[in-house]
């Protein structure tokens, strides 16, 4: 097992120009722990498998590690990523472009389920560099001989615990079975059950281990565990939400079927939030998630597998619906709140007969249980506080040349608005989504309903 004692630069890594180039411009200077144990034996050669819960720096750890080893003039498949969603898998996508800004003629390409078939074989015509996809969607590619992985050197297996939960072992199996049996294997994941030890033992070769965080209470979250009478856990979560009004929040729900009606009783009680769950189509899985990265939904309610690939800086608040059945996903979950030395907040909702889950929490975080007293509350609250921003989708994209600097230019010209009031911008192919103060959402609507952006009149509408 490796230990970190310090923080070392990158640029005491054997790193080319180019991938310094990628580091730079991501501001990254000295590595984060799992960067720090991992990086030197990837950049090696060695198989890996590595404990690092969400935010800790793995996807800049594996990216370094396997783009290090493309040849750019070689046009084959050389490095497959696999993640457990969508979701996952564009935010991985993004990372590993930004890092490879400084390698010319570099084609990655994205594959995943949920998404048109047809876009994705025309791609496959010339084989990308790298591929980043659900295994579902890889494991179709390659039946249809669309995809060759025989040029692969490295591959990936991300979030590799959620993969096993959603049923992707056989599609996970099919696929390292069809890659070189002398490519690099890093396998990262938050949690080691015993499913996931056995398939280590059976793609990797004499591994690295690296474990981040295991056994330790994640830095600067206030754990508190609130006794919850069941009939009475959403007016008891309306009154958490009231009494801390975070600007963002996730609550994590055990089972599925649950998401959908605690979202709706928090927004009976006035609160902007939005569930997200599996059984969701892709755009509206897209579109919760833009809302609540830019700030116009201030709850999220999720289900553990949904919630993967969530990237939102400055979470304030995790919230334990119900308690996890294991301490691992506990740790995990509350991991998404306090990054990047702040503080965060994690509640959690206890059951009468969920006592021992908690006892395994204090095992596992080497804390006692902090208990706090609150009682639900009666009606409909009165001042519920607003989200501050709202979102604007207007029905043109990427395949529109359109740029988010076509966005702020058509805002704060025509319409208007003070730079200020113009949040996050999102560009998808044939959409795009803009947040604007709440206070400002029907001014702009208006305006950019009158007016153009780039020259062109496009369908604008408020979510």
């Amino acid at each position: 097992m490796t230990d970190a004692t310090d923080s070392p630069l990158f640029s005491t890594l054997a790193l080319s120009p180019a991938l310094l180039q990628g580091v730079d411009a991501l501001g990254y200077a000295s590595m984060t722990p799992v960067q720090a144990q991992a990086l030197p034996a990837i950049l090696e050669g060695r198989d890996l498998i590595a404990q690092a819960p969400t935010g800790s720096g793995k996807t800049a750890a594996f990216g370094l590690g396997l783009l290090h080893r493309i040849d750019p003039m070689r046009i084959q498949t050389q490095a497959v990523v696999l993640c457990p969603t969508r979701e996952l898998a564009d935010q991985v996508g993004k990372q590993l472009r930004r890092l490879a800004v400084g390698i010319p003629n570099l084609k990655l390409s994205i594959l995943c389920g949920g998404m048109p078939l047809g876009p994705q074989l025309a791609s496959l015509e010339h084989d990308p560099h790298v591929v980043v996809g659900t295994p579902g969607r890889i494991q179709e590619l390659l039946r249809k001989k669309a995809l060759h992985l025989r040029g692969v050197q490295v591959l990936v297996l991300d979030e590799a615990d959620r993969m096993l939960d959603m049923g992707f072992e056989e599609a996970m199996r099919e696929i390292v079975g069809k890659t070189p049996k002398d490519r690099q294997g890093l396998l990262f994941s938050a949690t080691f059950p015993d499913a996931i030890r056995a398939m280590a033992q059976d793609m990797l070769r004499d591994p690295v281990e690296v474990t981040v965080g295991a056994g330790e209470e994640p830095p600067r979250i206030r754990q508190v565990f609130v006794e919850s009478d069941p009939a009475r856990k959403a007016p008891l979560l309306a009154t958490l939400l009231l009494e801390h009004r975070p600007e963002s929040c996730v609550v994590f729900c055990n089972m599925r079927r649950d998401v959908d009606e605690v979202a709706g009783s928090l927004q009976h009680y006035g609160f902007t939030a939005l569930a997200l769950h599996g059984d969701m189509e892709q755009r509206d899985r897209d579109e919760v998630l833009v809302r609540f990265a830019n700030r116009s939904c201030s709850v999220l309610v999720a289900s553990d597998v949904a919630a993967r690939g969530l990237d939102v800086e400055d979470l304030a608040m995790v919230v334990n619906f119900d308690v996890p059945s294991d301490a691992d996903t506990y740790v995990h979950r509350i991991g998404r709140t306090g990054r990047a030395g702040k503080g965060g907040l994690a509640v959690t909702l206890v059951g009468p007969r969920e006592g021992v889950r908690v006892a395994a929490i204090e095992a596992r975080t080497g804390e006692p249980a902090r208990w706090e007293r609150m009682q639900p509350i009666n009606g409909k609250p009165g001042h519920v506080p607003p989200a501050a921003m709202t979102t604007l989708r207007i029905d043109a994209g990427r395949t529109d040349k359109l740029r988010p600097g076509d966005i702020v230019g058509a805002l704060t010209g025509e319409a208007g608005l003070k730079a200020d009031a113009i949040g996050k911008i999102d560009v998808f192919p044939t959409r795009s989504y803009v947040a604007v103060a709440r206070k400002e959402a029907a001014h702009a609507l208006a305006r950019l309903r009158e007016g153009r952006i780039k020259g062109k009149r496009f369908r604008v509408n408020k979510l």
